[in-house]
């Protein structure tokens, strides 16, 4: 029997016709893979209703280191830029505010959250309320991973600490630590040390002089000042009086309401510059940061808030990042797992300052450089060059682990 010849044209379409059947009997993983349901995390944000930082006249006096917004602006920002990657590891992640009126409206709102599964939360509460959060969370939650994002107080990393307790706002030694490092390294080393009546004045005086003697710096005077009507103390608020003395190279202004610091620089006895609450202050972010894709950040966060971004906004922007990233890397893993993630640097944010960030294993705190900076620009970042630590640079900013209070990791 004669050969059958076939034409190439002939042999190529029974080829394909064999390829297309055998790849419609074959099964469909990319399909199947689509179809699974992703992980829903919610992220809650929680504040006050009537926190005094959010008074109007103190939003358009803009004092250095007070917030501009609500936290729940730069997290919505930090949620935004990680949604592909959630996307891509089968996570969604809503966000929602929970505006608390007072205290007696925690229970309610926790129990709220519970109901919507809720178990990560990013906190811009005053002190007494973060506590109380704190301490209820766990157990009305069933588990809670709790970052800090508007507070500065030592206490909270300290004695006051929880296992459960993250910040991403840094801590008043922190920012203390960075002024005496730009100091030292500028060689300003006789300081004028002005502190204010309130609480918060002398809690960072504290600081600021745990730092001085970290670092080489010598107070040469320490002086009240008060900004009042009353007649018999108007020398207290008098600015030449107050920086009369002229052995100093440098004065320090510790006021943590920012009234009286800005009436400050520019007004003393004679030419000496001012750090601390006004002149030069240490900021987490600062809108004319140029290095580091600073500008792109910036850039999108006032296309969303029609406004610059500064230190505030940065820390609940850097908690909606973490919390991102530690479901990116851990997508079904529980809250527990999420938190030892995070608290041992096995997850980590990209800050936009240069080298990546993770949390302290011992108080919880997020290390980060920082910004020395006044109204138009930065004029140093800390750690300054020359600081030196034996395992990370970073911890050379506030309270290292042998020096540690926090008894709860």
């Amino acid at each position: 029997m004669p050969a059958v010849r076939m034409s190439p044209t002939l042999l190529l379409s029974l080829f394909c016709a064999t390829l297309l059947s055998g790849l419609a009997l074959a099964p469909a993983p990319v399909r199947a893979q689509a179809a699974t349901k992703p992980v829903t995390v919610p992220l809650a944000v929680i504040g006050v209703a009537d926190d005094p930082r959010y008074a109007n006249r103190r939003m358009e006096r803009a004092y250095p280191g007070h917030p501009a917004g609500r936290a729940i602006e730069g997290a919505k920002l930090g949620a935004e830029e990680a949604a592909f990657e959630l996307e891509a590891a089968g996570v969604e992640m809503p966000l929602r505010e929970v505006l608390l009126n007072d205290a007696a409206a925690l229970p309610k709102a926790l129990a709220e959250l519970k109901a919507a599964k809720v178990q990560h939360i990013v906190a811009d509460l005053p002190e007494p309320l973060l506590r109380q959060l704190v301490q209820a969370a766990p157990a009305a939650l069933g588990g809670a991973l709790i970052i800090n994002a508007g507070l500065d107080n030592d206490s909270l990393r300290g004695a006051q600490c929880a296992p459960h307790l993250l910040h991403t706002y840094p801590s008043r030694t922190m920012l203390s630590d960075a002024l005496a490092q730009y100091l030292a390294a500028r060689n300003w080393r006789k300081v004028l040390l002005l502190t204010g009546p309130e609480a918060g004045d002398g809690l960072q005086t504290e600081a600021f002089q745990r730092s001085a003697r970290r670092y080489g710096l010598k107070v040469t005077q320490q002086k009240p000042f008060k900004l009042t009507g009353d007649p018999r103390d108007r020398d207290l608020a008098n600015t030449r009086l107050l920086t009369g003395e002229r052995e100093h190279e440098v004065v320090a202004v510790m006021d943590a309401n920012g009234e009286f610091a800005r009436l400050l620089p520019y007004a003393t006895q004679w030419p000496r510059p001012v750090v601390g609450a006004n002149g030069l202050t240490v900021q987490p972010w600062h809108p004319q940061w140029e290095r580091n894709g600073g500008p792109q950040l910036t850039r999108r966060f006032v296309k969303q808030e029609n406004r610059p971004m500064l230190g505030h906004d940065w820390a609940a922007w850097a908690a909606a990042k973490a919390v991102a990233a530690v479901l990116v890397d851990a997508p079904r893993a529980p809250v527990a797992q999420h938190l030892q993630r995070l608290r041992t640097g096995q997850s980590y944010i990209d800050g936009f300052k240069g080298p990546r960030l993770s949390f302290r294993a011992w108080d919880g705190q997020l290390r980060q450089p920082l910004f020395l900076a006044h109204g138009d620009g930065v004029a140093g970042v800390a750690p300054l060059d020359g600081v030196l630590h034996p395992k990370d640079v970073l911890d050379t900013l506030g309270v290292d682990e042998a020096e540690t209070a926090c008894k709860a990791r």
